[in-house]
């Protein structure tokens, strides 16, 4: 396992951030660590990459224990943290090899031009830090994380702040990096999550809610049915809660409503059957898939 995570609590006072928290992160995985602002995300990533110590528990990376071998648990881990620390003052090439010299690298020039080629830093080479975008700020900062070659990534929101252009360039990044490398990264954004992420755990309030594939996760949770109904003229709701399998409903405008059920069967042909009952025509009649946003909704009210 490249990582190994055993009944982790971590205590801020009287506050339990992560409360006996466990999980393994196979090599060559990418997992999304998806939960709301304040669930443990961060804190998590600071006890694995032991910049914080935890209260109680065990953690391993790369067979190190994150207490007794620090230093090995560091060089194991690249870590890119939620406020991205870059000297601005530098120049990109500048910064790279005074990082690549931290970890004594040999080969020092060579590795920093592999990296400004992987992460897409070419045409910023030679520019300050202070005068890049957000977008490049981010390239940076995994290419640091990344220079020393480590066998597990961890990135604390590596998207936040980033506009759609560069989203789709860092995640695809972080997709080729996930093909060598066991990657970890935390969000609070669902598309995120389903569009890089092989494994998603979802945490709340320090503990842990869900944890499965992102496409098991789906099928995971008996979600209510919604079903969005639009008629040719008003219906009173006392009606429409004779549907047989509504159990709620809310109203959109004058005809649509929205039809809330955790009925296996599906609703719409009782809604069908509704509407022939009482002279009605449908406009509209949709079912909302269940996705991740939704589940996330679920799980972490």
């Amino acid at each position: 396992m490249s990582v190994k995570v055993s009944n982790l609590t971590k205590l801020y006072g009287q506050q339990k951030a992560l409360d006996n928290v466990s999980f393994e992160l196979k090599s060559g995985e990418i997992l999304g660590f998806l939960g709301p602002n304040g669930a443990g995300k961060s804190t998590m990533m600071k006890i694995l990459t032991c910049y914080i110590p935890q209260s109680a528990g065990k953690a391993e990376v790369c067979g190190f224990d994150i207490t007794e071998n620090p230093i090995e648990v560091r060089r194991n881990i690249g870590y890119l943290p939620e406020n991205n620390p870059l000297y601005l003052d530098m120049y990109v090439r500048e910064y790279l090899e005074f990082v690549a010299g931290l970890f004594k690298l040999k080969n020092k020039k060579e590795r920093v031009e592999e990296m400004i080629e992987i992460t897409g830093l070419s045409p910023e080479r030679h520019k300050l830090i202070g005068a890049l975008s957000k977008g490049y700020r981010q390239r940076v900062g995994i290419a640091q994380a990344l220079i020393h070659n480590p066998p597990v990534l961890i990135l604390d929101e590596p998207t936040s702040g980033l506009d759609p252009n560069q989203l789709v360039e860092i995640r695809q990044l972080i997709k080729n990096i996930g093909k060598e490398k066991t990657v970890m990264f935390s969000s609070h954004i669902m598309q995120e999550v389903e569009a890089i992420s092989d494994r998603v755990i979802i945490i709340n309030k320090g503990k842990i809610v869900a944890d499965k594939k992102a496409t098991e996760l789906q099928g995971s949770i008996s979600a209510q049915q919604i079903i969005t109904v639009e008629f040719d003229k008003t219906v009173d709701d006392h009606l429409l809660k004779k549907i047989k399998g509504v159990e709620r409903l809310s109203k959109e405008s004058n005809a649509t409503w929205k039809l809330y059920s955790s009925a296996k069967d599906d609703l719409r042909p009782a809604v069908s059957q509704f509407a022939q009952d009482h002279q009605l025509l449908i406009l509209t009649l949709q079912k909302e898939e269940q996705k991740l946003e939704n589940i996330f909704r679920e799980l972490t009210r």
